[in-house]
């Protein structure tokens, strides 16, 4: 698909890296010229300076027969304009990042009104996940299937676990537990395991199961899943007032540190039941006076990457406290995973991973489409959900005689409201949800799993 970035900030030049690996014809457009020629020269996409909202600029990227045009720029109006022109000019689907929260309770209506195909926030996408792991805090990551039937949950073995030196096919029997692993990241190596493969301290272990299911897993092997009361948010931005927000109605006390005094009492009005303390999160006695030591979560949400690996490195060591640290760049994410940073939260690829489930859906014409997308570890581990339509070669085929391509699991199967641990004698039918675990990255329909 010819696709159309405005706006080459760390959202932008993240999706077209992204699309580009998966083949897509990327022009990219900017007002900073050297910011154009740094991202052309280092992948393979065409770019174009100028303002995005300017009609002749959209038309020299070659908007008339362009497939999408997603708008990141860091104003939300500039990227609606961006949106309406695009719209115009060339009848395309068109995204917008809208961070403003002043536009919540309306973006229903500014999608209808501008026709915009999905309208995205990404300090709300990161805020949501974040509110997630308070509620589970034995995970370091969780995702959604089936509208929330089925949740695929990430945590690291403990050194004395259960686990430890376990096969993977005595899971169920070992611990009558009714979860599927589906992928284990061991060192820098990531698999999707067989029966065989055995599980050691320190793994991270991806699985699959119902809500119920993951907290009778986690007591079973020995994973304490308390309940969080108290929670500390280091740095007054978006993603610390949509989480305070999202936690309103919970039993969760939320205490917040900015060290910009304006912005406190902003929060201390837009979050009552919050309590916003004014003072710099660095100070090592503020942190301990503000109870670092009893806190049942620490979040570190500054705008700087090594503060808030500071930040959550020095909570590690006063506390046993649930750690979330957010990180913007990803340059070096092995250094980066291999610290105990509890869970890490990436807005920016959030953003990318809800962007590229949009972009797959649309490019299907089979209609077999991607339904949802998760990107289990960065770009070597996918798990996706696909709606099953008449396809002959998948249809009403066992599946044990289906040649599915390596280092793919068939993980679940939902059919009519129930599921299904698919067996080699079950067969795929019209209809259907199929949950699929594989380092294949890229696929874009149910096909695609065959070889």
């Amino acid at each position: 698909m010819k696709i159309i970035i405005v706006g080459c900030g760390k959202v932008g030049t993240t999706l077209a890296e992204q699309l580009n690996k998966e083949n897509h014809d990327i022009i990219v457009i900017d007002k900073n010229a050297g910011v154009v020629n740094s991202i052309s020269e280092r992948i393979d996409v065409m770019g174009v300076v100028g303002n995005g909202a300017v009609n002749k600029v959209q038309m020299e990227a070659g908007i008339e027969d362009t497939d999408l045009l997603i708008a990141t720029t860091n104003s939300d109006e500039l990227n609606m304009l961006c949106c309406l022109i695009a719209k115009k000019a060339g009848n395309c689907h068109t995204i917008a990042r809208i961070r403003n929260p002043e536009y919540d309770s309306q973006i229903s209506y500014i999608r209808e009104e501008l026709g915009l195909s999905l309208a995205i926030n990404p300090e709300m996408a990161a805020a949501m996940e974040i509110s997630r792991l308070l509620r589970f805090p034995s995970a370091i990551k969780i995702d959604t299937f089936a509208k929330g039937k089925k949740e695929i949950l990430k945590f690291i073995v403990p050194e004395h676990s259960v686990l430890n030196d376990m096969k993977v096919r005595d899971v169920l029997k070992r611990l009558n537990c009714n979860v599927l692993i589906c992928a284990i990241e061991h060192n820098s190596e990531v698999v999707i395991p067989s029966g065989d493969s055995v599980i050691k301290a320190g793994d991270k272990i991806s699985f699959i199961a119902s809500p119920v299911e993951s907290n009778e897993f986690f007591r079973q092997v020995g994973i304490d899943n308390t309940i969080i009361k108290t929670a500390m948010l280091v740095g007054g931005g978006k993603i610390t007032y949509y989480v305070a927000k999202m936690l309103e109605n919970t039993k969760i006390k939320v205490k917040i540190l900015e060290q910009n005094a304006q912005r406190c009492n902003e929060l201390s009005e837009l979050l009552p039941k919050a309590m916003v303390i004014h003072g710099d999160a660095s100070d090592q006695e503020l942190l301990l006076q503000e109870g670092i030591g009893q806190t049942d979560a620490f979040a570190s949400l500054t705008g700087f990457d090594e503060e808030n690996i500071m930040l959550s490195l020095y909570a590690a060591s006063q506390s046993k406290a649930k750690l979330i640290t957010k990180i913007n760049r990803i340059a070096f994410e092995n250094v980066i995973d291999s610290m105990n940073l509890g869970s890490i939260i990436y807005p920016k690829l959030i953003t990318a991973e809800t962007i590229l489930q949009y972009v797959r859906a649309m490019q299907n014409s089979m209609g077999s489409n991607v339904e949802t997308l998760y990107k289990i570890v960065a770009d070597r581990a996918e798990a996706l959900e696909f709606k099953v339509v008449n396809e002959p070669c998948i249809v009403g085929i066992p599946l044990e005689k289906l040649e599915l391509k390596e280092n793919l699991l068939i993980a679940y199967i939902m059919r009519k409201g129930r599921f299904i641990s698919p067996r080699g004698k079950d067969i795929l039918e019209e209809g259907d949800r199929v949950i699929v675990v594989t380092t294949v990255t890229g696929l874009n329909d149910l096909k695609d799993i065959l070889r």
